[in-house]
């Protein structure tokens, strides 16, 4: 990783400016143009120095603080066809595959976000129903320690 890069990933870390032309302000906080700072994330994902360059939206603050993780029981041979269909649910944010462990029979996760308990529970049984899968448990987030990405 040369200067500029290490200077766009410290400019970029904690965030881009909510104005009309981020990027072009950014690029004219390094003495770049537009073109060459977008240029350069893009050649940085093409060499693996950053996977991707998202937005993140602090879901707490605009109200929605029910959160649970969704640990469903699912047929080894169906984790597929069920993972893909509970990720397409707008209020699931995300879905993996886990390993099973002794004792701990669940294998698929599904994070679900809402305004309240009651509707982050609505929200999984209707997952249930359109999944034809009933072995779950929600697991309620209490308190977040961390909502921050990998810094320099």
């Amino acid at each position: 990783m040369d200067e500029i890069e290490e200077a766009i990933i410290k400019s970029t870390q904690n965030g881009i400016p909510l104005t009309r032309s981020p990027f072009r302000d950014i690029a004219d906080g390094l003495g770049l143009t537009e073109q060459e700072l977008v240029g350069r994330i893009k050649g940085m994902q093409d060499k693996g120095i950053i996977r991707r360059f998202g937005a993140s939206i602090g879901h707490r603050n605009i109200g929605i603080v029910a959160n649970a993780m969704c640990i469903w029981n699912v047929p080894d041979n169906r984790v597929e066809e069920v993972g893909n269909i509970m990720a397409a649910f707008d209020e699931v944010t995300h879905c993996y595959e886990r390993p099973r462990r002794p004792g701990w029979e669940y294998n698929l996760f599904s994070m679900v976000h809402s305004y309240t308990r009651e509707e982050c529970e609505e929200v999984a049984a209707r997952i249930s129903k359109a999944v034809g899968i009933r072995d779950y448990r929600l697991l309620f987030s209490e308190r977040e320690f961390k909502k921050t990405g990998v810094r320099l």
